[in-house]
Formats: structure tokens, sequence, C-alpha cells
């Protein structure tokens, strides 16, 4: 092994963009390293997968004992993934806790009748279940649409307002930057790109409309106080100490399912609970109608349902389920069109994405959990998220902390 255990684990990580374009989602390192696995021989899975095993075994390493169980945990999810690119068949229970260190268990559906109730009652037709709850969804979703013209300088005016509240609670280099780009033909609702040198680039799909109750949600989540911040911030402080594992960011590892999590409660820990008024007043300059209340109760209710898209990829990879099957089931709890259960179901068959809707599902709640330790809001709440964007933690971290 090289004096450098972390070299290793980065020319490990970096192969895998050879198996799969797009595993690597962020290097920031030394370019001479990614040159280097790019010209060398192709990888074999299965030579990837004992490379990740030896590694594992040869740990601390002289590393730091939070440094080592970091790269160990990260070790253990490649190593899987390697398994898996070389033909291995792992149960898809046992792969998504190997890439993200959480176990997954189908949700309720009494958990999923409760949210309808509640949905019900916020858009006017309470009791209403079925197609006529449906109809009353799609109503207020077409009311809630935003006009494509508009999506830009939303884009602009949001990320604008978050950046300025953002680097206020948590300084950013003087060079940040982000670059929205809109795009189509995309598994996902947006993707930040994340370029090193504090830049990112951020895409927004427009296959499907943007609503006015989710694009505050989406700018949070990919940029301020998100995916974005996160970057920067680990840039600037674990990159800048020498904790040079982070420079890469690796597609189905537990740092996924940390910066899901984080980046989902983004929009609370940047405007707290009130951020329906504050995105009202930015819409009202538009001409836009935005119900805050409505928003509010809609989005409550809705939270039960957050499950939903887990068990589907359950049904699909767990169960086998027929994938219309798996479709209806979509649209019966999700209530939404058929094209848009599609759309959800091309990320759940996707082969490098197919496990990673339970990095929202399980890191959203896991990292609730955690952030309630500190009171619903409040400046103690704000630094927890904090840590979320500076520490090098993990699944395991926070499970321990938890416990304590």
């Amino acid at each position: 092994m090289s004096a450098d255990p972390v070299t290793e684990y980065l020319r490990l990580g970096l192969a895998f963009d050879r198996l799969e374009e797009g595993f690597v989602d962020a290097y920031t390192g030394d370019p001479a390293l990614r040159v280097e696995v790019e010209n060398a021989p192709a990888p074999h899975p299965a030579e990837l997968a004992d490379r990740a095993r030896a590694l594992q075994r040869e740990l601390p390493a002289g590393l730091p004992a939070e440094r080592a169980e970091f790269v160990g945990a990260h070790l253990r999810a490649l190593e899987c993934s390697a398994r898996k690119f070389a033909g291995e068949e792992v149960g898809f229970v046992d792969e998504v806790q190997a890439y993200f260190d959480v176990r997954i268990e189908p949700g309720d559906e009494a958990v999923y009748r409760e949210a309808h109730a509640g949905m019900a009652e916020a858009l006017g037709v309470p009791g209403a279940t079925g197609d006529r709850l449906r109809e009353a969804y799609a109503a207020y979703r077409r009311a809630d649409e935003i006009p494509a013209a508009a999506v830009a300088q939303l884009i602009a005016e949001f990320s604008g307002s978050l950046r300025e509240t953002v680097r206020t609670a948590f300084p950013l280099p003087d060079a940040e930057t982000v670059e929205f780009e809109v795009v189509g033909d995309k598994p996902w609702s947006g993707f930040n790109y994340y370029l090193g040198g504090y830049r990112s680039k951020v895409a927004v799909n427009t296959d499907l409309p943007q609503y006015m109750s989710s694009l505050p949600g989406l700018i949070a989540h990919e940029a301020y106080p998100g995916h974005h911040t996160e970057h920067c911030r680990k840039e600037q402080g674990l990159v800048g100490s020498g904790q040079l594992e982070h420079t890469v960011f690796l597609v189905n590892t537990p740092q996924c399912l940390m910066a899901e999590g984080l980046a989902d409660h983004a929009l609370a820990a940047a405007k707290g609970t009130g951020w329906h008024e504050w995105a009202a007043e930015i819409y009202a300059d538009f001409g836009l109608r935005f119900d805050p209340e409505r928003a509010r109760a809609v989005g409550a209710a809705a939270a039960g349902l957050i499950r939903v898209r887990q068990d589907a990829a359950l049904a699909l990879h767990d169960r086998g389920d027929d994938i219309d099957d798996v479709a209806a089931f979509l649209q019966r709890w999700l209530l939404v069109a058929p094209d848009r259960a599609r759309q959800m179901l091309r990320f759940l068959t996707s082969p490098l994405w197919r496990a990673y809707i339970s990095t929202y599902v399980e890191g959203y709640a896991l990292l609730e959990t955690w952030l309630d330790r500190a009171g619903p809001s409040g400046p103690e709440r704000l630094a927890r998220f904090g840590r979320l964007l500076d520490e090098p933690l993990i699944p395991a971290s926070l499970r321990r902390e938890l416990a304590a």
C-alpha cells in the first residue's frame, strides 16, 4: 500500500468513473492523479472490489480515528459497487445498507392514508379520496405552476436572496459563485455540478413544470445553503486543512446520504418555517399569487408520503414487482399523473441511481432526528446545521451522538 492511504482511496474512487461515467460526482484534487487513472488500463470491477477490501483491512494506516472511519465507510460502499459492476447478485436492501449505512424497510400505508386525509383537508375537500382527491390536488398543482418564461428570472431572484442570507450565517469565500442553466431529458429535477474553486453549475430540469411551492426548496437544496454551500465550506475547511479524502465526491456512498439530507433541510435552515411568506413576496413581484398558508398545510400533510418512492424502489428491486404495477402505486399514493410517475421510474430504474432514493428518505429522517435535539428552531439548531456543512460526519457519527 502507498504511504498515503488517502491517495489510494482517491485513486480507487476515480477508477469507478471508468466503469460508469458520472460515478465521480465531483473531484477537486490533484489533476495529475485523475489523468493517471484515466490513462491506466481499463479496470476490472472484481479487481476494484479486491482493492477496496485490501484498503479496508489496512486502516487506520496512520490516519486519525475519525478520518479512518470516514474512509472505511466509503471503501465498504465502493466494494459493494464493484461487486455489482462485476455482475454479482446483491439483495437490494443489503445494497442500500452497504452504500449508505442505513437499513431500509417498507413504509406504512396507514401513514399514507393519514397523509391523504390531511391533504384533503388542506385542499378544501375533507374526506375526499381516490379520483376526487387526485383531481383536487391536480387543480392545486395547476394553480401552483410557474409560467415557463418566468422560471429563469425566479431562479435568479431566489438564489440571490438565499445567498445573501446564507453568507451571513455561514461565511463563504468571496470568489464563490453558482451558474444556473435550464436543461431537459434528465431523470432528476435539479443537479449540482461542483467544479472546485468554490464554483458550481446547477442544472434545473424543465421537462416537467416547476411549481411555486417547490422552486425555493430546489434552489436551497442545490445551492444555498445546500450542496454548493457544503462543497465550498468543506473545500475551504477540511481540504484546506489537508483532509484530501474530501476532494472526491462519489455516488452511492455515505457522503451522499448526508449531503441529500442536509440539502433537504436547507430551506428551513436558511428561512425557517416561515419561508412561505418570504417566497410569496418574491412571487408577488412577478405578478404571481402564492398562498403561504395553503402551501404550508398541503406540504405538511404531503410530508407523510416521503417513503412512497422508496417503497416503489423496494417493489421493483427487492420484490420484483411489475413496472406497470409500481407506476400505478406511485400514481395512487403521490396523486401524480402517469407521465410524472414514469419520470420517477426513470430515476428508480437507472443502474447508477436506482438505490439513490434512499438518500432523500433516510437522509432526511436521520438528520431531522439529529437536528431536533437542538430544538425546532433558533441559534442552537442553526449551529448544528452548520456542523453538517463543516464536519466530516457520516450516518454512524450521528447515530452515536443520538445514542449518547
